[in-house]
C-alpha cells in the first residue's frame, strides 16, 4: 500500500465532536491512529540511532587506541564495515521511513480528515448558528482547527519519538560509562522538565488569546467586504477602516503578550541547553583524569550532550509550537464543537408520496425571546390550495415559512406535513419536498449552469434549458461572460452572484426551484425585484407552474396575491383575518387598509 494510503481523508467521524480537548481530538482523528502510531514507532527508532551513531563513534575511538595503527584493520575490518553499514543504511533508511510517513502519510491526510468532519458538523447547524456569527470567522476556525491539529500529531510524533527515546537511550548510554554521570543527566531533564511545565501553560493561554483575535480580525475584515456595496453608499470607509484597526489592534496586544512569554522561554531555555555539555564533558573528563573513563566515553558524552542540547532547543520550540497549537484548537471547539439545536429523531422517517398538505397547529415561536413571532398560530392549508401570508413587516410571515423548513424548531405546538409532525421525519427529506424562492435570493460563485441544477443535481442540460426558458432566464444567460471569458451557462455569477441585476438572480433562483419540482412551494416575495414587464411574464410561468402544488406565498405587493385561493392576514403573529381578495376588501378590515394605501385610495373600485 502506498504511504499517502494509510489514512482514508474523508472517512466520517461518526457522532458529534466532544467538547474537552482529548475526547475532541479522539473524534477528530478518529481511524489514523494505526498510521500515527506507525510513525511514533519509526521516530522512536530514529531516535535510537542517534544514541546509537555516538555509541558507535566512541567505540570506534576505544578500538583505535586498543587495536593501534598496524592491527586496526587487518584484525577488525568486518567491525568496520559493521559501522558503516549503520551509518549508510539503517539509519538514513529509518530517517527516510520517518520523513515518508510524515510527509506523505500524516500531514497531506489528517489536514482533509479533521476539515472534512468539522465542516460536516457545521453544515448541520441551524440557521440560527450561523445568524449568530461571522461567516468569515467559522471557516476561518475550522481550517485552523484543522491545520492545529495536523500540526500537533506531526510534531508530537517526532518528539515523543524521537526525543524520548534519545533521551532515554542517552541515559543507558551514560550509565553504562559511568553512573554519576547519568545522574547529571537525569538532573538536567528534570530542570528541562520544570521549564516546559512552566511556560508551556502560560503559552498555551496566551496562544488562545491570540487565536481569538486573529479570528476577530477575519470576522471584521469579511464583514466589510461582504457588505462593500452598503459601506461605499453611506461613505464609511473610515469607519470600517478604524473598525479594522480596532480589531488589530486587540490583535497585536495579544501577539505581544504571547511574544513575551516566548522570550522568556527561549532565554531560559538556551541558558539550560548551555549547561549539559558543561556538566557531561567536564564530567567525562575528571573521571578521565580518575582512570574511571575512556577517551572514546569522552567522546560520546560530547557527542551526547551536544545533540541533546542542541535537540533541546528544537524541542522547546516545538513544545512551544505544540501547545501553541492546542490553544487555537481549544478557541476553535469553542465556535464549531456546539451540538446541533436541530436534529433528527432516532426513528425519523422519508415522507412518502406527499401530497402537500401543511398544518400548522397551535404553534408557538419567539427566537428565545419574550415577545414572540408567532402566538397560538393555526392554520391548514389543503394539498393544491395556494395561501397567500400578508401582513406588516414583523408580523410572523417569513417566521412561519422558516419554522416549515424547519430552519428553526417551534416552542410551541407542531407543523405536520400530511398529517406527520415534520419533526418526525428526517429534514433532508422534509426540504426535498419543499421548494422556496426568498426575497433575498444568493447565488453560489459558480457557473450559472450549477446554480439552476442545484435545484435537482440529476438533471441533464436540456432540463436546466428548459427550466430556465420557464422562468424567463435563458435569453439573458446567454449574454452572460466572467472575467475568464467563459460564457452563457459556463460563465460564473461572482460571489452571492453580485454580477447579476436583483431581477436577474431572482429569475436564476426560479429556474432552480421549477427545475426541483418540489410538491410544496414557497415563495418570500419571489417577484420582488422584477421590473414590471418581466413580472409579467413570470407571473404567468407561476400560474403554470404551480398547477397541482401547494403554495404559500409572502407579498407586500398586494396586487401579486389577488388571485390566491385564500389570503391569510397576520398581525403580531395571529391571524386576524382569511379569505379571498374580494372578501377581505368586503370586510373593511386590516387587509383592506394595506390594499387602500397600495392602491391609491381606489378601494371602491378596486373591490368591483
Amino acid at each position: 500500500m502506498h504511504f499517502a494510503d494509510l489514512i482514508q481523508p474523508f472517512r466520517p467521524a461518526g457522532g458529534p465532536p466532544p467538547r474537552r480537548l482529548g475526547a475532541f481530538l479522539r473524534w477528530a482523528l478518529r481511524g489514523a491512529f494505526p498510521a500515527i502510531l506507525l510513525a511514533l514507532l519509526v521516530s522512536s527508532a530514529v531516535g535510537v540511532t542517534e544514541v546509537g551513531a555516538a555509541f558507535v563513534i566512541g567505540w570506534l575511538i576505544d578500538l583505535a587506541q586498543a587495536r593501534g595503527p598496524d592491527g586496526l584493520f587487518a584484525e577488525t575490518w568486518p567491525l568496520l564495515l559493521g559501522a558503516a553499514f549503520f551509518f549508510l543504511l539503517v539509519r538514513p533508511g529509518l530517517m527516510g521511513l520517518g520523513a515518508a510517513l510524515n510527509a506523505l502519510t500524516l500531514t497531506p491526510n489528517l489536514y482533509p480528515l479533521v476539515l472534512s468532519r468539522v465542516n460536516r458538523h457545521t453544515l448541520g447547524q441551524s440557521l440560527a448558528f450561523f445568524d449568530d456569527d461571522f461567516a468569515g470567522r467559522i471557516a476561518q476556525k475550522q481550517q485552523q482547527t484543522s491545520r492545529a491539529i495536523t500540526e500537533v500529531v506531526s510534531e508530537s510524533v517526532n518528539i515523543m519519538g524521537l526525543a524520548v527515546s534519545t533521551v532515554v537511550g542517552a541515559a543507558v548510554l551514560v550509565g553504562a560509562m559511568n553512573l554519576w554521570l547519568a545522574l547529571v543527566l537525569l538532573v538536567w531533564v528534570g530542570g528541562y522538565a520544570f521549564l516546559i511545565r512552566h511556560f508551556m501553560p502560560k503559552v498555551r493561554a496566551r496562544s488562545k488569546a491570540r487565536a481569538a483575535a486573529r479570528a476577530g480580525v477575519t470576522g471584521q475584515v469579511v464583514d466589510t467586504i461582504t457588505n462593500i456595496a452598503t459601506v461605499k453608499l453611506f461613505s464609511h470607509g473610515r469607519h470600517e477602516d478604524e473598525a479594522t484597526l480596532a480589531a488589530l489592534d486587540r490583535y497585536r496586544s495579544a501577539s505581544v503578550a504571547f511574544g513575551g512569554v516566548s522570550a522568556r522561554f527561549r532565554f531560559w531555555l538556551m541558558a539550560l541547553a548551555g549547561v549539559l555539555p558543561v556538566a557531561l564533558v567536564g564530567g567525562a573528563l575528571f573521571f578521565w583524569s580518575r582512570g574511571a573513563a575512556s577517551a572514546g566515553d569522552i567522546a560520546a558524552a560530547g557527542l551526547v550532550a551536544t545533540r541533546i542540547a542542541q535537540m533541546s532547543g528544537w524541542v522547546s520550540m516545538t513544545a512551544m509550537g505544540i501547545f501553541t497549537n492546542i490553544g487555537e484548537i481549544e478557541d476553535g471547539m469553542r465556535t464549531l464543537s456546539p451540538p446541533h439545536r436541530i436534529t433528527d429523531a432516532p426513528d425519523a422517517a422519508e415522507p412518502a408520496a406527499p401530497k402537500g398538505a401543511v398544518a400548522f397547529e397551535d404553534v408557538s415561536f419567539g427566537y428565545g425571546r419574550k415577545d414572540p413571532a408567532l402566538r397560538h398560530f393555526t392554520l391548514r392549508i389543503r394539498p393544491g390550495e395556494k395561501v397567500a401570508l400578508v401582513g406588516r413587516s414583523g408580523a410572523g410571515k417569513s417566521t412561519a415559512v422558516s419554522l416549515l423548513l424547519r430552519l428553526y424548531d417551534v416552542e410551541g405546538g407542531r407543523i405536520t406535513l400530511d398529517g406527520t409532525d415534520i419533526r418526525d421525519l428526517t429534514q433532508d427529506g422534509l426540504r426535498a419536498q419543499i421548494g422556496m424562492v426568498r426575497q433575498e435570493t444568493a447565488m453560489f460563485n459558480r457557473s450559472a449552469m450549477e446554480n439552476i441544477r442545484y435545484g435537482r443535481p440529476g438533471a441533464t442540460d436540456e432540463e436546466v434549458f428548459a427550466a430556465a426558458r420557464r422562468a424567463q432566464a435563458h435569453d439573458f444567460i446567454l449574454t452572460l461572460q466572467d472575467i475568464h471569458g467563459r460564457k452563457g451557462y459556463e460563465a460564473h455569477l461572482g460571489e452571492r452572484g453580485v454580477k447579476l441585476s436583483g431581477g436577474q438572480r431572482q429569475r436564476i433562483a426560479l429556474a432552480r426551484v421549477i427545475l426541483k419540482d418540489a410538491p410544496v412551494l414557497v415563495l418570500d416575495e419571489a417577484t420582488s425585484a422584477l421590473d414590471s414587464e418581466v413580472e409579467a411574464a413570470i407571473q404567468d410561468t407561476l400560474e403554470t407552474v404551480t398547477e397541482g402544488k401547494t403554495v404559500i406565498a409572502i407579498a407586500h405587493r398586494l396586487s401579486t396575491i389577488a388571485a390566491m385561493d385564500r389570503i391569510v392576514v397576520l398581525d403580531e403573529g395571529r391571524i386576524v383575518e382569511e379569505g379571498s381578495h374580494a372578501e377581505l376588501l368586503r370586510r373593511g378590515g386590516l387587509y383592506a387598509r394595506l390594499w387602500e394605501r397600495q392602491s391609491g385610495g381606489f378601494l371602491g373600485l378596486a373591490a368591483e
